[in-house]
Formats: C-alpha cells, sequence, structure tokens
C-alpha cells in the first residue's frame, strides 16, 4: 500500500477549533481507544462517535483526515467551564460584600491594578473610609467626603432667639424673631497629606495623615419677614493621624485602627456671639462583617485664657467623648447612633440617631452616593452657638457620603 503523502505543518495562524482537529489526527493512531473516551465525554450529539470512528478509519489520505478532524471539531461545544461557573449557588444581593482578609497580601497586588480602592465594595466600610489597606487605598491629595455633605429641613423643639454665655460680653443684647423650623446645611470635605509614615514595608497596611474640613450652617429659609439670615455657621478644620491595625476580637470583631487627631471650632462671630474651643483627641474603630461599625473619640479641651476664653465650661455640655454605631442592615440601608457625654458630674451631653437609605441605586451604572438623609438630635451643642441650650431637631434631607 502505498504512504500517504508527506506534509510539513504550521500551526501559527490556525485557529484553536483546527490546532485541535490536527492534534487528534496526529495520534489518533496510537491513542484512538482512549481519545475515543475522551471525545464521547465531550460531545454534544449522538452522532459524535460516529463522526470520530469515521475519520480515524481514514488511513489513506492524510488531507482528507485532517479535514474529516477539522469538521468533527467545529462542531464541539465546550462548555466545562460554563457548567462549572453556573454551578456556583447564587449571591445574596442584599447583603453586603464580606470583607477581604487583610492577611492575604497577594490578593491586594491584583486588586489594586483592577479597581480604584477606596471605593471598592470587597473592603469593609472603615478600611475605605481611611484607606487602611493597600487594596483600599486612593493616594494622597485627592478630595474626598469626610461627614455628610448634606441639605436638610430641620424643626427645633425651640430656637435660641438670644444666645447667652458664662463668658463676660458674650450675651446678644436683643433678641431675634427666629422660626423654629429652617434649612440646615452641611459641607464636610478631606484630604489624605501622607501615607506609609510608620509602615513603610508593610505587605497589606498604611498609615495616614490627613487633613479635613467641616462647616454647617443653619438658614432661616422661612423666615422672610427677617430677610432670611444665616442664624449660625460652624467652622471645624482638623488633622488627623490614623494608625491601621487587624488584631482579632472575641465574637468576631475586628479592631481596625487607632488615631489621634487636632480640632478648632468656632462660629466665627465677634462678639458678643463669638464662640470657640480647641481639642486634642485619641480615636480608635472596630467592625463586625462590615455590617457592625462601633467608633469612639475621647478628647481634652486645650485651656484657654479667661480673657479669650468664649464659652466656659462647654466640655461640660458638648462632653468629653463620644461613641458611633453604625448598621448596615443592607446595602441600602445603614443606621447609625451617636452618643456624647461630659464624662463627669454634670451628666450633660447629646444623642442622635441617623437613617440614611440610598437613592438613584438603578439611574445609572455603578453604586448611587445619594443618600434621603434622616436624623433624630436631642441634646446641647447641636451648634456652637446652643453650646449650653438644650434642644430637640427632627430633620429629613439629602445627603452625598463618600466611602
Amino acid at each position: 500500500m502505498p504512504s500517504a503523502p508527506a506534509f510539513t505543518p504550521s500551526f501559527r495562524h490556525l485557529p484553536a477549533a483546527r490546532l485541535s482537529a490536527l492534534a487528534l489526527a496526529l495520534c489518533a493512531p496510537a491513542g484512538a481507544a482512549l481519545a475515543q473516551t475522551g471525545a464521547a465525554q465531550n460531545a454534544t450529539g449522538p452522532g459524535s462517535d460516529a463522526a470520530w470512528r469515521r475519520c480515524s478509519a481514514m488511513t489513506g489520505d492524510s488531507n482528507a483526515r485532517l479535514a474529516c478532524f477539522d469538521q468533527w471539531a467545529g462542531q464541539q461545544s465546550w462548555q466545562a467551564p460554563a457548567a462549572s461557573a453556573s454551578a456556583q449557588p447564587p449571591a445574596d444581593a442584599s447583603a453586603p460584600p464580606k470583607p477581604v482578609d487583610a492577611t492575604l497580601p497577594a490578593t491586594r497586588v491584583i486588586e489594586v491594578a483592577q479597581t480604584d480602592g477606596c471605593r471598592d465594595a470587597q473592603y469593609s466600610t472603615l478600611s475605605r473610609f481611611w484607606e487602611l489597606e493597600t487594596g483600599s487605598d486612593c493616594g494622597t491629595f485627592r478630595f474626598r467626603g469626610y461627614r455628610p455633605i448634606s441639605v436638610s429641613v430641620a424643626k427645633g423643639s425651640n430656637v435660641n432667639r438670644q444666645p447667652t454665655s458664662d463668658a463676660p460680653d458674650h450675651n446678644a443684647l436683643t433678641a431675634i424673631d427666629y422660626r423654629t423650623t429652617e434649612m440646615r446645611v452641611q459641607l464636610s470635605v478631606r484630604t489624605k497629606l501622607a501615607q506609609g509614615l510608620l509602615t513603610q514595608g508593610h505587605p497589606t497596611l498604611s498609615d495616614s495623615l490627613w487633613v479635613g474640613y467641616t462647616q454647617q450652617s443653619y438658614w432661616q429659609l422661612f423666615s422672610p419677614d427677617i430677610s432670611r439670615p444665616f442664624r449660625s455657621t460652624d467652622h471645624e478644620p482638623e488633622v488627623m493621624y490614623v494608625y491601621p491595625t487587624d488584631a482579632k476580637l472575641p465574637f468576631g470583631w475586628r479592631w481596625r485602627y487607632t488615631g489621634l487627631g487636632l480640632v478648632h471650632q468656632s462660629n466665627g462671630q465677634s462678639l458678643p456671639l463669638s464662640r470657640s474651643w480647641n481639642r486634642v483627641y485619641l480615636m480608635s474603630g472596630i467592625e463586625l462583617d462590615d455590617r457592625w461599625t462601633v467608633t469612639g473619640r475621647v478628647w481634652k479641651r486645650l485651656n484657654e485664657g479667661a480673657d479669650s476664653d468664649d464659652n466656659p465650661g462647654i466640655s461640660n455640655y458638648l462632653g468629653r467623648g463620644e461613641m458611633t454605631v453604625s448598621w448596615n442592615r443592607d446595602r441600602n440601608n445603614t443606621f447609625i447612633f451617636t452618643g456624647r457625654h461630659s464624662l463627669g458630674s454634670a451628666h450633660r451631653g447629646s444623642a442622635r440617631f441617623e437613617w440614611m437609605q440610598t437613592l438613584g441605586q438603578n439611574l445609572g451604572a455603578g453604586k448611587s452616593n445619594l443618600r434621603l438623609h434622616t436624623a433624630l438630635f436631642s441634646g446641647y451643642g447641636d451648634s456652637m452657638i446652643d453650646y449650653n441650650r438644650k434642644r430637640t431637631v427632627f430633620s429629613v434631607g439629602l445627603s452625598l457620603v463618600d466611602f
């Protein structure tokens, strides 16, 4: 029997299916039985096994045999990866994603290249907020939100028409006919000045130095008879240093950071309405599965002379420490409680309950940062001018949050 004509194969430009056919054609005589079994497992129709046998039997013409295997390979549907993907259980769309484990540095290398870290939802809220890990980092000198940027309608149980202070010459001389319903506007931004100051060389964790600014204004929008003035505007610049930690605590909690800060707060007014104070504080935060976060601060007021103290005893009203508990019930609803206390014999302070509900989630692609913001405050210090006046305020509005 004459031998089959020889040919020299070139594989560079052959499609994948034709390469598969060529490989099968070359190895079929030596292992037809084994290859036949594999082909039967990957075939998509009842005639696939017969087609394989027919091609294997074509030993007289190499070109015809290759064409036969080429046709057979093109009819196959290699669907093993799709079947494997379909076998995965569906994810719970309502639950926040489980945070990544900070002890896996290899994961961070991949994720940093693919995502904008401080907005990557696979990291926890605290990790993204303070950019505690290399994978949740967004770099320095980029503006980010701090406290919510919000516009809301606020209704108070009372309004401070004639502010007073224990300092001489700090009492309003006349009362102004403010209304108890007003607009509250808050602007809050921050940026990271430096990172890796003490954590250089750590594979996952990164410390950071921040500067922030918050401004809160009460606007008498509903008082046309007094030309709708701003009743109060507070300015609050601060500097914060944050050091990351990843200590495991009981019941699944994680200790995520510690830090310290310096903050100045004032209302920018002249006498007799001037109010201001300076504080240094320590802070820390823990979390549980990105559903619960608990953060706290304790502070010490920097002493001022009697001639420059606009509000003596302010710590007995606004407190010496605060704690915030946040619960992410699901992706679209967050509940927050913040409590302040004087930590002394005065037993004064305040409590604030907040509910943030995501809006605009289905408008366009990606995550929405717009929230319906509902809040209830009761206590002292809703604003600097009210530091020694107790009031209850209910507000509803819109907020932009940046995590």
